[in-house]
């Protein structure tokens, strides 16, 4: 699985090297960045190189993770992403993506890694190449 590479976006130090952690046990490699400005622009850069988003809702800064969300599907319709939030869950119906993963915090590792999975199996890979 070397080379699935997963973007975490993530702004509070700890979750970051927890997800990381987690990703690198489950086989991942990662790609790790603080906001949502960062995230797009890493998208935007290298769409081809990411497999799986996983995100944060609330990201300091003026982007979201419902924002990177967003524009990863523009450039990938059929990338898998999974939200990890503490507040956010209630708006998932109305700003997430389709056939994405909310993850609740605190989580589980094993919780990250059968969402990414789960998304990466279901996921047609034609539709993730730019």
């Amino acid at each position: 699985m070397e080379d699935l590479l997963v973007l975490v976006v993530e702004d509070e130090p700890l979750t970051q090297v927890y997800l990381e952690d987690t990703l690198h046990e489950g086989g991942y490699t990662t790609t790790t960045v603080a906001s949502g400005e960062l995230a797009i622009t890493s998208l935007e850069a290298s769409p081809a190189d990411v497999r799986a988003l996983v995100t944060d809702i609330n990201l300091k800064g003026e982007k979201t993770g419902w924002d990177v969300a967003q524009r990863a599907r523009e450039l990938f319709p059929g990338l898998p992403v999974i939200y990890v939030t503490s507040v956010s869950s209630a708006e998932w119906t109305s700003k997430g993506v389709p056939k994405s993963i909310m993850i609740q915090k605190p989580f589980a590792p094993g919780q990250i890694i059968t969402a990414v999975s789960q998304l990466l199996n279901a996921a047609d890979p034609s539709a993730q190449t730019a």
